[in-house]
């Protein structure tokens, strides 16, 4: 059993940032695959890319974060009043980035280097 923060990171760290996603088949794909038992919550997903040396070569990984009890309002309770590590079922995966993008309505990632912006708001002309 590992304990880790939900928090993306790499090696190095150049860019850090933020991503945001409008969910549209996880929770579907999740089951069609058969890696979700019964009372399970797809509670988190961490996508991790290997070396790419600006080249992608699929696949990609993602671990499936799942809690129990299965449902958004009881793992909210339970999260409001936990201060502790959540315990979770990590499944891990591998699928292509088409498939992986795939399971979202929208998909936004915005990074800067060394997480510089952070959240800052910026100005912008465009050309």
């Amino acid at each position: 059993m590992q304990t880790q923060t939900f928090c993306a990171s790499t090696q190095h760290g150049d860019w850090l940032g933020t991503s945001a996603a409008d969910g549209a088949a996880i929770r579907k794909w999740v089951e069609d695959q058969g890696l979700v038992n019964e009372g399970e919550f797809v509670l988190g997903l961490e996508m991790c890319s290997g070396e790419s040396h600006g080249v992608h070569k699929d696949p990609v990984n993602l671990n499936i974060l799942l809690a129990q009890p299965g449902d958004h309002d009881n793992i909210k309770l339970m999260l409001d009043a936990t201060k502790g590590p959540v315990l979770v079922r990590r499944v891990s995966v591998e699928l292509s980035l088409l498939e992986f993008f795939g399971l979202f309505k929208r998909f936004s990632i915005k990074l800067s280097s060394h997480g510089m912006l952070g959240e800052r708001q910026y100005t912008f002309l465009d050309y």
